[in-house]
């Protein structure tokens, strides 16, 4: 009998995520004896983050960026802590993501976003990193950070609704393009921010310890896929649009894949899938060690979580308290082992 297994997508999907799509329609997860269950967030509006599908145990593995799987490992005590979430692979090796604003908005720095508003999707270092940002490119770092529906933060940017967001440049990006659409574009490293793996493939350390042949069948299947939309994009453009309308005719997209978006999208990304020696999903101690260090330097690692409605006396504040300086005490760099957050281990050797 096939062993059931859950991945939890960060967005809807898009060629990120090509390689759960084309592992299974090529019956490369049946023949591991895997029966997989690739579920958007559109089911429930985002409700439901990725995170904590793992969490209750509703899907094996989800995806979701680093800051994420840091944010569980220095949770502390507060209300509702986090699973310490371990990152068993990275679905690309460097970074495709990018602060932009509309070209027309003529805020072409990111020091021009002081006074400005940033489309957040509400994570607990994303305000204080785009803060940074500004501040490493000489502004003060003082926007306002709103937090509209998920699935639409995109479409806040495109109204006018928001000067600025944060993106895929292989899928936002390229969807911009075809729209006519001139984008100006913050590279996180181009203003000194070594941003860390994005997006990652996450589980539960107790499904690592207690079904570590599933964990490597699936990642070896996965792995295969990937490797074949390197070698592949034009074909796996194709195969990855039959494969999102098979696998969600449930609950079809809140809007279809654009055949052409997929097709540019896929050519960009082949070459952001494999490491130098041609593999999939491995990390490097180094990009986790950069990142957790700058965000110990930058005075990003502390103990206050955000929270919609924080509560007085509890290590809970709201976005703008993280970005004002309501952030609690500092965590000491060396209580956060960051060589417990990822491993490779499981990956094919």
């Amino acid at each position: 009998m096939a062993t059931p297994v859950g991945v939890a997508l960060d967005w809807t999907p898009n060629t990120n995520h090509v390689g759960f799509y084309l592992a299974k329609q090529k019956g490369w997860y049946a023949e591991a004896g895997l029966d997989v269950k690739i579920v958007s967030p559109h089911v429930d509006e985002y409700k439901a983050t990725p995170a904590s599908r793992v969490a209750d145990g509703s899907c094996m593995f989800c995806v979701t960026p680093s800051e994420s799987v840091i944010s569980a490992h220095t949770w502390g005590d507060a209300p509702g802590a986090k699973p310490k979430l371990v990152a068993v692979a990275t679905l690309l090796q460097d970074s495709t993501s990018a602060i932009v604003t509309l070209a027309s908005s003529g805020i072409a720095r990111p020091a021009q976003l002081d006074g400005k508003t940033y489309a957040s999707y509400g994570a607990r270092f994303e305000g204080r990193i785009v803060q940074q940002l500004i501040r490493n490119d000489g502004g003060s770092g003082e926007f306002a950070e709103s937090t509209p529906p998920m699935l639409g933060i995109w479409d806040t940017l495109l109204k006018g609704e928001a000067d600025a967001t944060w993106v895929f440049m292989g899928w936002e990006g390229i969807e911009a393009k075809r729209r006519g659409l001139n984008l100006n574009v913050f590279g996180l490293e181009q203003y000194k921010v070594p941003y860390g793996y994005s997006p990652l493939l996450v589980t539960h350390p107790d499904t690592i310890r207690d079904k570590p042949d599933v964990v490597r069948s699936f990642l070896a299947a996965t792995a295969r896929a990937y490797e074949w939309a390197a070698a592949h994009p034009a074909e796996a453009a194709e195969a990855l649009l039959a494969a999102v309308v098979a696998e969600h005719a449930a609950a079809p997209l809140p809007k279809p894949l654009d055949p052409e978006v997929v097709q540019e999208s896929q050519a960009y990304l082949s070459s952001h899938l494999l490491d130098g020696s041609g593999r999939w999903g491995r990390m490097q101690p180094s990009v986790w060690s950069s990142f957790v260090d700058w965000l110990s330097q930058s005075g990003l690692l502390t103990a206050k979580v955000q929270s919609r409605a924080p509560q007085p006396g509890t290590p809970t504040t709201s976005l703008d308290g993280l970005r004002g300086g309501d952030v609690g005490e500092p965590i000491p760099r060396d209580r956060v082992d960051e060589r417990a957050m990822f491993t490779n281990e499981l990956l094919p050797q």
